[in-house]
């Protein structure tokens, strides 16, 4: 797995964390602790849902706490002469559509959003190609072969 990610992925990363220990942690807390000064606990439907929630949230503290300490931040090439890390390529198939995605490392992938992980089957066929490129993408769905219109360190 890749430990790179861009500027704007790790600051979403932080947030998510923070907004997790300084905003959600403490909120939970608070409610087990007024849950079980209520008395008894096993039948306290929010005690038991909090405490649920509490791992919840500290299993996800735990993970993306691991993740900020690995992770790269990667500046795309301010002109990239073929597909890497942090740019966004974009693509013509045989049926002329055109699809433009940012390779982005796999903390960061939201295929709504344009963004791909360069660990994919899609991010793999395409980093190192260039304007021009024929490129063969293999899918479950099937191979698609693409051609590569254009490369950018940002989206154009």
């Amino acid at each position: 797995m890749t430990n790179l990610i861009t500027f704007e992925g790790m600051k979403r990363l932080q947030a998510e964390f923070d907004q997790l220990w300084y905003v959600e942690r403490p909120k939970v807390v608070q409610g087990v602790a007024d849950a079980a000064a209520e008395g008894d606990r096993s039948e306290n439907a929010e005690y038991i849902y909090g405490k649920k929630r509490l791992r919840e949230i500290d299993r996800k503290l735990k993970h993306l706490g691991s993740r900020l300490k690995l992770l790269k931040v990667a500046t795309p090439p301010a002109r990239p002469e073929a597909v890497s890390f942090g740019c966004w390529v974009t693509y013509e198939n045989e049926e002329g559509e055109e699809r433009c995605y940012q390779l982005v490392g796999p903390d960061e992938f939201d295929v709504n959003a344009g963004r791909i992980s360069i660990d994919s089957p899609v991010g793999q066929a395409l980093l190192k190609k260039r304007v021009d490129d024929e490129v063969v993408i293999r899918r479950p769905s099937g191979a698609m072969t693409v051609v590569i219109t254009a490369i950018s360190p940002s989206r154009s």
